[in-house]
């Protein structure tokens, strides 16, 4: 018997899951490792040498690290409810005219449901990841008792619980995340005191896994047949928001293959910066602006996951993020039925409808949603994109 029971561990070969599943193991759980093998790279026509956690070379990383401590190792194959899941979101959202974030959308609607299903069937009582972020059971007399929430983890460098927003009570009060409370540095360290300097030299990789070459624009083309001809040749709209003035300034290659906030590869040049600040697929337009353009005072999110709260009863005081790197603004926000109304202490630079937005109260998740509208407050002008997030299939069996 298991001192703490039986416990099935998210593995990528890299070196964060590996060291969480020696962690646990050495805790005197009863480690099953599991590897997601979620995309075939090769089917995607792309160049680059297929890497991340789907390669074969981390899969056997993985299952060495299983090997050398004695535990078990499955290799779990979710490619197809992946593929229909999150590529096909990834695509659409794009010919949408937004930006997705695929690695949010797997993470709480494919890689948690799989991993938890899969666990049943093996009897384990919990799962575990490698992520840098902490779940603690809130244990007082406030709104959020007896709530799970996801905190951050103490390595500001590393931490990933913008992420996890989106991952349930019920899955959040079967996870353990036994890095939250380490630094990068502490991982590598306890890595080579065990003698697998494999994981400690083996580069990270920061890519989209399904797009491991960084090429966005060609997985869209090489994936929607007849795109770049369907697209081309829309207008370049240079708009003044001061004076309200706009001039076609020049043709683009579709807008798919544009991100707000976008300054290089527009190959259009002005003598000085300009960023894309809003795409508009109805007419096939680019919207180019200066870097003032960018700003907007507030946004609105739907399609919610709150954690710390069940709901959001009157206007809280958070700090928002609207994307993983954002170091996060102070803003205000409100619930109204299935959406939450933000506004934002100081304006804010390249909110992209699509994108995740994250609320936090000190270091705990509040809960986030997806990114609908931005807008400017002054003179009521309003950036309105329409987006409704679509129903996300999960995994049925």
């Amino acid at each position: 018997m298991s001192k703490h029971g039986r416990i099935l561990v998210a593995m990528s070969g890299g070196i964060d899951s590996s060291v969480a599943a020696v962690m646990l193991h050495e805790q005197g759980y009863e480690v099953i490792g599991m590897t997601m093998k979620t995309w075939d790279y090769a089917s995607s026509g792309g160049t680059k040498k297929e890497t991340g956690c789907c390669s074969l070379d981390s899969i056997n990383d993985a299952r060495n690290i299983a090997v050398n401590l004695g535990f078990p190792h499955y290799i779990l194959d979710i490619r197809s409810e992946f593929g229909d899941s999150v590529i096909d979101h990834f695509t659409g959202e794009y010919l949408e005219g937004r930006t997705p974030n695929p690695c949010v959308l797997c993470n709480t609607h494919i890689k948690w449901d799989a991993l938890l299903r899969r666990a049943d069937r093996l009897d384990c009582e919990s799962i575990a990841t490698g992520h840098y972020a902490n779940i603690r059971q809130v244990q007082d007399e406030s709104p959020a008792n007896g709530r799970f929430v996801i905190s951050k983890g103490i390595d500001n460098l590393k931490d990933q619980s913008y992420v996890l927003w989106g991952v349930s009570q019920e899955s959040l009060s079967r996870t353990k995340l036994p890095l939250g409370h380490l630094r990068k540095s502490e991982i590598r360290a306890m890595a080579t005191e065990r003698g697998f300097t494999e994981l400690v030299n083996k580069a990270e990789s920061y890519e989209i896994c399904f797009v491991p070459d960084n090429d966005y624009r060609g997985f869209l083309k090489r994936r929607v047949p007849g795109l770049e001809q369907e697209v081309a040749g829309g207008n370049f709209i240079l708009e003044d928001t001061a004076t309200g003035t706009r001039k076609v300034v020049g043709k683009h290659e579709g807008y798919p293959f544009y991100t707000i906030g976008q300054r290089k590869g527009l190959g259009i040049a002005f003598g000085y910066p300009v960023f894309v600040t809003d795409i508009r697929k109805e007419t096939n337009e680019v919207i180019l602006g200066i870097d003032k353009d960018l700003y907007r005072d507030g946004m609105v999110v739907s399609r919610l996951n709150l954690q710390k709260y069940a709901s959001i009863e009157k206007p809280l005081e958070t700090v928002t993020k609207v994307r993983y790197k954002d170091p996060g603004t102070p803003a205000v926000i409100s619930q109204d039925g299935e959406k939450i109304n933000v506004l934002f202490e100081q304006g804010v630079s390249a909110i992209a409808p699509g994108q995740a937005a994250v609320f936090y109260e000190g270091d705990d998740v509040i809960g986030g949603g997806w990114i609908m509208k931005s807008f400017r407050q002054e003179g009521h002008q309003q950036i309105d994109t329409g987006f409704e997030m679509p129903a996300i299939r999960s995994i049925a069996k």
